[in-house]
């Protein structure tokens, strides 16, 4: 069968397995997110790539079975959950547009009256989690993300790494600082230490390449694939991965690969090839944006070699 100028089956599993033996080959990984402890203790040397293709079948190379922590790829699952509840109302609290700034960075935020550029940046999944608390406990949040990310991944066996919620915690003052200036201009509904405590732990999600693979197969909108939110939903989460998936980094993502897709601190891509597949991609070691050093080659390799790319052939 083709598909897309490649040929799946063999063909498919041969370009992952070169991407991944010319990864392990690299002599440049970048550098483990040590400014949470638990995240610098991770071995950098490490890389897995996993694709799940709208019809079913799977392809995997590396290190696909190994969990790491999600981080920031979990404010895709946290996004749709708050478009569900709250739908266009979110938006008048968080905006859409890239920031062009450090994930991390209160710059605009100062500029903009306590409201984020986007639900991508730290200070605007914050808002999306204080919007999906408010009312609620946060365990009784944090169960809901966690079923839900199970539910489309079809696997009961994914879990928040406590320690890495400990870690987040202890050194969390960027983001309590990024909270309370939202507070202070009344964009923040719940008190800063809940917010934070909830996003903390929803970034300590701990996945396979499999599994978050599988999960994001919700937003491929292909046959077979998990239909939990509206189009519209995934339509607009797809653009704004495109967009903002990458903090600073995310015009040159847009442009090397050609697809939707959102990093995390943890070293986790997770890549959306819409109506067709779902692909996740793992290497600890970052670059001066934030994103994966390697996972970001490695997909910009595989669209290539695919022909992948939403702009049309390559």
């Amino acid at each position: 069968m083709f598909y897309c100028g490649v040929r799946m089956g063999q063909d498919l599993q041969e370009i992952i397995d070169d991407i991944a033996r010319e990864m392990n080959a690299a002599p440049d990984r970048g550098q483990v997110a040590d400014y949470i402890p638990e995240l610098g203790r991770v071995d950098a040397d490490q890389f897995g790539l996993f694709v799940a293709l709208a019809d079913g079948s799977t392809y995997s190379a590396g290190d696909a079975d190994i969990p790491f922590s999600i981080q920031s790829v979990s404010k895709v699952f946290t996004l749709a959950l708050a478009l569900g509840k709250l739908g266009h109302e979110l938006w008048s609290r968080v905006g859409r547009e890239p920031s062009g700034q450090p994930f991390n960075s209160m710059f605009l935020l100062e500029r903009e009256n306590g409201v984020p550029r986007n639900p991508f940046i730290n200070s605007g999944a914050l808002v999306v989690t204080d919007a999906i608390l408010e009312g609620h406990k946060p365990d009784a949040v944090l169960g809901e993300l966690l079923r839900f990310i199970r539910e489309v991944a079809e696997d009961g066996d994914i879990h928040i790494d406590k320690s890495v919620a400990a870690s987040e915690t202890a050194h969390g003052d960027r983001n309590m600082a990024l909270a309370h200036f939202m507070a202070a201009h009344g964009n923040l509904r719940n008190p800063p230490a809940l917010t934070c405590g909830t996003y903390f732990h929803q970034c300590a999600v701990e996945m396979t390449c499999r599994q978050l693979a599988m999960a994001g197969r919700f937003l491929v909108a292909g046959p077979g694939s998990p239909s939990l939110i509206s189009p519209k939903s995934v339509r607009r989460i797809n653009a704004l991965m495109l967009t903002c998936g990458h903090y600073d980094g995310s015009g040159d993502f847009a442009y090397r690969v050609g697809l939707p897709g959102k990093s995390g601190v943890g070293g986790g891509i997770l890549v959306i090839v819409p109506g067709r597949a779902s692909i996740a991609v793992w290497s600890p070691g970052l670059n001066e944006q934030g994103n994966s050093q390697l996972g970001t080659l490695a997909v910009e390799r595989l669209a290539a070699k695919t022909g992948w790319s939403i702009f049309g052939g390559i």
